[in-house]
């Protein structure tokens, strides 16, 4: 039974762990004070909330402002695939199996192996499933109920994760050459694509890559995962998935939307608010600003007094 996640290789150690305790200690305090102070751990500095520029800001900004009623839907794996019918069509909603809060529910015999399972209401979680002692394993587990429990809009106060009742999906399985498919991030800004992220799984190692829309890649890196090397090839349907890209949130001022390309296929996997929860590091330090600019954030701090 192998995650869905790897590891991003980040820090780790004596000093991190206590990062992770401080988040911990400080989940008492109001909103904008947490944000504030999680952001100064990880990056050295305050966000400006005030005036945001850099899109590590502007994310803070919308965490704490927007209330669009559409970005509970966005974030929502299950209730999306909707949302996505009825702007690209079905051919590019990946197949859901089953959805629920119980999997003792589930009868077993209707999935066809392999498959995903993972939660609808945040990322970091999930499994896949690709033989019948995967399955046993995993309702031998407490996984369900930990990702059920898991309450991703406090933990980073990503206010859309918490607008919904959080369930268990149960997706087909989509398959690259030799492992999971690629992950390819578009940044949509205003119904335009302006950078695309690359995640590459590669023989249990996650690696990353950016490009430039056309297809030229950037030398660019977050520092949290390892520079993919040599030739990166972004697939035959680019032109598709950017359209796809920019149709699914046309209307939006800022979403990331992550798709898979198998052969002549396009899949939109989730919509993405708040990449990172917005602080340093989920974008490359070199782009803050500039990715910040490609921004007309509609959120608006209130007047402070």
């Amino acid at each position: 039974m192998r995650s869905i996640v790897l590891s991003s290789g980040g820090p780790t150690g004596f000093r991190q762990r206590l990062k992770h305790l401080m988040w911990r200690l400080i989940q008492v305090l109001p909103d904008r004070s947490f944000v504030s102070l999680k952001f100064f751990s990880i990056g050295g500095r305050f966000p400006n909330l005030d005036a945001p520029r850099n899109f590590t800001d502007k994310v803070q900004v919308r965490k704490l402002y927007d209330r669009d009623p559409r970005f509970p839907v966005m974030v929502d794996k299950h209730a999306v695939k909707n949302l996505v019918r009825d702007r690209v069509g079905e051919d590019y909603v990946i197949t859901t199996l089953w959805v629920g809060r119980d999997l003792a529910e589930v009868d077993w015999t209707t999935i066809q192996l392999p498959v995903v399972v993972k939660p609808t209401h945040g990322s970091g979680h999930g499994v896949f499933l690709e033989q019948q002692e995967d399955i046993n394993k995993l309702l031998e587990s407490d996984l369900p109920e930990k990702w059920l429990e898991t309450r991703h809009h406090r933990h980073n106060r990503e206010w859309a994760y918490g607008q919904f009742e959080p369930q268990l999906i149960i997706e087909e399985m989509l398959q690259g050459a030799t492992d999971a498919p690629d992950d390819y991030r578009f940044f949509v800004f205003s119904g335009q694509v302006r950078l695309i992220a690359v995640r590459l799984r590669r023989k249990g190692a996650s690696y990353e890559a950016f490009f430039a829309p056309d297809g030229t890649r950037l030398d660019l890196q977050t520092g949290y995962r390892t520079p993919a090397s040599g030739d990166v090839a972004l697939p035959a349907s680019l032109a598709t998935m950017i359209r796809v890209a920019e149709q699914v949130v046309r209307d939006t001022d800022f979403v990331r939307v992550d798709l898979y390309a198998l052969e002549d296929r396009v899949f939109v996997g989730e919509l993405t608010l708040y990449p990172g929860g917005g602080f340093p590091g989920c974008v490359p330090d070199a782009w803050d600003r500039k990715l910040g600019d490609m921004w007309d954030l509609r959120a608006r701090p209130p007047a402070r007094r």
